[in-house]
């Protein structure tokens, strides 16, 4: 898919019956699919996917079969933020620390006129049912659930049709960036598909994440090898 062909089957699922949920993996979550059947179930059963790291990229071309696009989700989530805000769509944000969801909200709702925040709840929660319901109760319409990897996943597959809202999306680590808490890499570092390594220098403590993205690159190969 485009961009343009993702937000186009987001915004249609708000007006479709149903819960639907979007992944967006990159090569460390495809290697924790590998690894934990469970989640590789969760993050296919998603009704969209969306190839969220430059990595994904690198692996389907060297199998050969291309994608047309990078999709990162955090870019998905303010163009369907866009298009909802034209509408007057409601939004509910769960997960990251506390407070960040709050200051996320506020910043958003200035930033997409016309987009109305049905709620917010941190990231740090034992008991899912009193969510749930604070969910359903806000009669929104989409909820970004940014909990991390697989976490995000199971709970979207196992909650999803609880909540009584049309859309969820798995966005780990946005609400962080909405926030103002946490930078994006700089345009052109985007562009050329290091935004994970400008991510790395700004935090060298994700090097051990970081080394799933050589072991995917390893496994694509081992793959292509069997066809």
């Amino acid at each position: 898919m485009t961009m343009a062909e993702a937000l186009e089957q987001g915004m249609a699922f708000l007006d479709s019956p149903g819960t639907h949920y979007v992944a967006t993996p990159n090569p460390e979550i495809v290697e924790l699919c590998r690894e934990n059947p469970a989640a590789r179930r969760a993050v296919n059963g998603a009704d969209l996917v969306l190839a969220d790291g430059v990595g994904i990229i690198k692996g389907a071309a060297m199998l050969g079969t291309p994608l047309r696009d990078r999709l990162p989700g955090i870019e998905f989530a303010a163009g369907l933020m866009a298009r909802m805000a034209k509408q007057g769509r409601s939004l509910y944000l769960l997960g990251a620390k506390p407070g960040v969801a709050d200051a996320a909200a506020k910043i958003l709702k200035e930033r997409y006129f016309g987009l109305k925040i049905a709620g917010t709840h941190d990231g740090y929660f034992q008991d899912n049912a009193p969510i749930v319901e604070a969910i359903r109760a806000s009669g929104a319409d989409v909820v970004f659930v940014c909990l991390g990897a697989p976490k995000q996943e199971f709970w979207m597959e196992q909650y999803g049709p609880e909540t009584g809202a049309h859309l969820l999306c798995g966005l780990g680590g946005s609400l962080d960036v909405f926030a103002g808490a946490v930078k994006r890499a700089p345009k052109f570092w985007r562009d050329h598909g290091l935004e994970w390594f400008y991510r790395l220098c700004k935090e060298p403590s994700r090097l051990g994440r970081m080394m799933k993205l050589p072991l995917f690159l390893i496994h694509v190969q081992q793959e292509k090898k069997k066809k």
